[in-house]
């Protein structure tokens, strides 16, 4: 359903104050420490003076002049941030007042403005079961505002979801290596091989958002459904035990698969339930990926 466009402004607006308020307050520095860590070049060397990390030291040099050398390191100047947004029709969806498709623009919002704060380039690409749309990186706040607004009033003109095919495409538009967010409900299969090769070109993060209702089904009544990405229409019976069993199931199979592929190739995977209070799960992956990087 698409928005009108004092809704479509007013969303936007919210997102956009959100998003930088919590990067300013909190995210831009975690950020920064999470994705940062190994973004340092040696650059130069100088002489070693009083105060100076020890563990600089060139020694090769040092040996040659008989006086010591330091390595001078300056940081990366510039990283890209490229954001991979599902919007698929399943990701047009809530049950408690906040949509899906909210919620990955809210992070996808604060994700830009931590990047932002650092200089980086963000770019994106939304895809269905092909490539929708491809935002090219580069920096700005009027940037940042025109990704949000896309993933909000984005329609796809495909409604089924291709994993696969989304990382393929990634991989060759964007051969540097970049930090990398996929932000899906992950409906899909037959992705394992993509998403390994995917990790191994670039620093990638899973992100899994999903509807209570997806994990938690009514226990009654009887409840004529629609499935988002076949448009089909499907009469559920949850006095049923067996439609109840069946119900989880669907989201069962995909989460374990999602699970095993991350668990395999060491690939951060963060599930976010759009009825909880994400602040603290982000903030836990960007100290977790912190201390690794220590």
């Amino acid at each position: 359903m698409s928005l009108s466009v004092e809704d479509l402004r007013k969303k936007v607006r919210y997102i956009s104050i959100t998003a930088r308020k919590l990067s300013n307050q909190m995210f831009a520095g975690q950020y920064q420490s999470a994705f940062k860590g190994k973004g340092m070049a040696y650059a130069d060397l100088r002489e070693y003076v009083y105060g100076d990390d020890i563990r600089d030291i060139e020694w090769n040099v040092t040996a040659r002049h008989n006086h010591p050398y330091i390595k001078v390191y300056q940081e990366e100047r510039e990283l890209t941030l490229i954001l991979m947004i599902d919007v698929s029709r399943s990701t047009i969806f809530g049950s408690t007042g906040k949509m899906k498709n909210e919620l990955i623009s809210e992070i996808a919002g604060i994700l830009a403005f931590s990047a932002l704060k650092n200089n980086d380039r963000i770019g994106v690409i939304l895809f269905s079961e092909v490539i929708e749309k491809f935002i090219p990186p580069k920096k700005g706040l009027s940037h940042i505002l025109t990704i949000i607004r896309e993933i909000l009033a984005y329609e796809p003109e495909n409604p089924k979801t291709n994993i696969k095919k989304a990382l393929e495409y990634l991989n060759h538009v964007i051969p540097k290596r970049s930090i990398v967010f996929l932000i899906s409900d992950f409906y899909d299969t037959q992705y394992e091989l993509a998403m390994g090769i995917t990790n191994k070109k670039h620093d990638f993060i899973a992100m899994q958002i999903v509807d209570r209702l997806e994990i938690t089904p009514p226990t009654e009544g009887f409840v004529i459904t629609c499935d988002a990405e076949t448009g089909q229409f499907v009469p559920l019976d949850f006095n049923n035990p067996k439609t109840v069993t069946a119900w989880k199931d669907v989201y069962q199979v995909h989460y374990n698969y999602l699970e095993k592929t991350c668990k395999k190739h060491n690939i951060d995977l963060l599930s976010i339930d759009t009825e909880i209070d994400y602040i603290p799960l982000l903030s836990a992956l960007f100290k977790k990926r912190e201390k690794r990087l220590v």
